[in-house]
């Protein structure tokens, strides 16, 4: 059975001026994107600063993106909701705005149990979009687990699933029990490279927003089984990395963009601008990794 999505995708943000959503900005990142040789674009997860969104920025957020991509890339679009009916909603909503893919984040707060888990994404997967089930414990609260996402790939509910907990134990058991047939798409930018020798098939990458070419090389070179060429493209990254996690994300890759001239470093409370004292290192961490790419 053929993986649905494989490679390296870029968790976009969400840029903003004044207030409002930066619609020329998103554009100049998306051809960034297209550009920079990424293989799929994902508006409106994490980094996208979904919750600060309004519905209607959501959704123009989404059209823009798919617009823009023109059939040149894969959108899967953020599909959060910790209500099974938003989450079903907004999944209608990506399919109609042309989405090939829609990004479900596991219920956050309520923290259901493993069956609630499987039941959300039955749910969510009747709408007929693909679905990339999100699992990021450390944000949520709930833990979607192998022997879950094994039920909802043999249903046939799944498409693939982005996990994000960092752990190659976790990234083996996924293997097994799908039988490396489930699209394994890491959460992790630390972590790409062992994934992959894991078994995994991509990134839903934050970096990429900023150095796409670095993180395809990368997500190449593993999935080619060059395992040598991978390690080096991850500690090549391994400082830019580091500076994007020093504080919240999107704190940090808001302000490399910014950097770049790709976008403002411009967040909605309750996130705040980066710390004067981080900006340093990450312009450093940033100027070393962008030599590499030229």
């Amino acid at each position: 059975m053929a993986v649905c999505f494989r490679g390296s995708f870029t968790a976009l943000v969400t840029p903003f001026r004044g207030g409002k959503l930066d619609e020329a900005a998103l554009r100049k990142i998306v051809e960034a994107q297209v550009a920079g040789g990424t293989d799929g674009l994902v508006p409106c997860g994490t980094t996208g600063e979904t919750p600060t969104l309004t519905l209607e920025e959501r959704l123009r957020v989404i059209a823009l993106t798919v617009e823009v991509a023109k059939g040149r890339l894969p959108v899967i679009a953020g599909g959060a909701g910790n209500d099974t009916r938003t989450a079903i909603e907004a999944t209608k909503q990506a399919k109609e705005l042309g989405a090939d893919g829609v990004l479900a984040v596991t219920p956050y707060y309520n923290r259901p149990t493993q069956e609630g888990l499987f039941r959300h994404f039955e749910a969510i997967a009747q709408i007929g979009l693909p679905v990339v089930a999100y699992n990021v414990p450390a944000r949520t609260g709930v833990d979607l687990l192998p022997e879950t996402v094994g039920r909802l790939h043999r249903a046939g509910w799944i498409a693939a699933i982005k996990d994000a907990t960092g752990s190659m134990a976790r990234a083996l058991d996924l293997v097994e029990i799908t039988g490396g047939e489930l699209g394994l798409l890491s959460g992790d930018d630390f972590t790409v490279a062992p994934f992959l020798a894991c078994g995994g098939h991509g990134v839903i990458s934050v970096s990429s927003n900023a150095v796409p070419q670095r993180m395809k090389a990368l997500v190449q070179a593993g999935l080619s089984g060059d395992v040598v060429a991978a390690r080096r493209e991850q500690l090549r990254l391994l400082p830019f990395h580091r500076a994007i996690s020093a504080e919240t994300n999107p704190i940090p890759i808001k302000a490399a963009m910014a950097e770049i001239k790709l976008c403002e470093a411009e967040l909605r409370l309750p996130l705040t601008p980066l710390s004067p004292h981080l900006l340093s290192p990450l312009r450093s961490a940033l100027t070393q990794i962008l030599e590499v790419s030229t």
